[in-house]
């Protein structure tokens, strides 16, 4: 592959890797920051490790200067690097965090955010698996930062603006049983489904409700289940869980009739 003065390409036949596989050409930064994650892979660099100097770069991938910095601001914005200036500076491996991720996959959404009913078929489908994954393997740790959660929300809020940080901190219950989860992948599909719910309109003015009453129930629930959880009984936590996903979203779906 060779690129003109003008950094205009001629892409030859062994540059096959360069297109997606539907046989779209992908734009060649996009293509160079694929292959500097290969790269990164390949060197075994882990997130501090300071990746080459621009002109290497260049080399190595045989691009010009503007689409090596467009390919490197890409992986920035993913989060897989992060650059520093002055002595010492350059660009380095980040280790890109879920939530960092989950917050690209929701502007996909942005234009068309899901229905509280689209959400919550995922939140039952998988909460509960959660859950049942979760019983007899939640450290004291765990725990105790679970029950710290929970009394943000066991008692009347004093304004509106407690109760708000309360319907908030229900939620965040459940992201941390999404982190705590042994299958990271199951976690965070379900902390993507928190971030959508937090993102939404029509869920932004449920939780600002002054008046719920879904708070003493959704309590209850999560005490149930951090006792099964506590005793190692799975089959428990599930049904737990899924009893209160369906609550919940009959709760959420019922305000937003009244939103209109």
């Amino acid at each position: 592959m060779t690129e003109t003065k003008e950094g205009v390409e001629k892409i030859g036949a062994d540059d096959r890797r360069l297109f997606m596989p539907a046989g779209k050409a992908k734009r060649r930064p996009e293509a160079i920051a694929d292959l500097m994650k290969d790269f990164i892979r390949s060197q075994k660099l882990v997130p501090g490790d300071r990746l080459p100097q621009e002109r290497e770069l260049m080399e190595r991938f045989k691009a010009a200067k503007g689409t090596v910095r467009e390919a490197m601001k890409a992986l920035e914005t993913q989060g897989l690097i992060f650059t520093r200036s002055g002595p010492g500076g350059g660009a380095f491996v980040a280790a890109p965090s879920a939530q960092h991720a989950m917050e690209l996959l929701s502007t996909h959404f942005f234009f068309s955010p899901p229905t509280l009913s689209d959400i919550y078929a995922i939140r039952k489908a998988l909460e509960p698996e959660v859950a049942a994954l979760l019983a007899g393997h939640v450290s004291a740790q765990q725990l105790a930062s679970l029950e710290r959660t929970i009394r943000i929300y066991d008692h009347l809020p004093a304004d509106p603006e407690e109760q708000y940080r309360q319907r908030i901190a229900e939620l965040d219950f459940h992201s941390q049983l999404a982190q705590f989860s042994p299958n990271p992948l199951l976690g965070f599909l379900c902390g993507l489904m928190h971030n959508l719910l937090r993102d939404s309109p029509v869920a932004k003015q449920i939780y600002a409700d002054p008046t719920p009453s879904s708070r003493e129930e959704g309590v209850s629930y999560q005490y149930r289940l951090m006792a099964a959880l506590k005793d190692g009984r799975a089959d428990d936590a599930r049904s737990i869980t899924a009893e209160h996903m369906a609550f919940a979203e009959a709760y959420m779906l019922a305000c937003a009739a009244k939103i209109g």
